[in-house]
């Protein structure tokens, strides 16, 4: 049995709960924050047997893509901010980052 953590972007949440359900497996949701760009994100961990763990991760890779996103730079540090102009850049934002950890045991109660 496999533990699948799945840390996406809070807009391929939906869409990736959708495929989960469709593809029968069960997971369980949660709101989390990420520290780079400190905007919110969702984390689903999956649990499932070992035939299935390949399945599981073609079903996020489908459902969670990277695109580009503008974003406004913070602010420095200790610097003068009067001649600071924010100028957005282009970040690469969504995907997912899965992690797949092996369990010993699983109960339900």
């Amino acid at each position: 049995m496999k533990l699948i953590m799945a840390v996406v972007q809070d807009q391929d949440s939906n869409r990736l709960m959708n495929a989960l359900v469709e593809n029968n497996f069960r997971a369980t949701k949660l709101a989390t924050t990420g520290g780079f760009l400190k905007s919110g994100n969702t984390t689903f961990m999956i649990g499932t047997e070992d035939i299935r763990v390949e399945k599981a991760l073609e079903v996020i890779r489908e459902s969670c893509k990277s695109r580009e996103q503008l974003m406004a730079p913070v602010s420095p540090m200790g610097g003068n901010a009067d001649s600071y102009i924010p100028y957005p850049v282009e970040v690469s934002v969504g995907g997912a980052t899965v992690f797949v950890l092996p369990i010993e045991q699983f109960h339900q109660f």
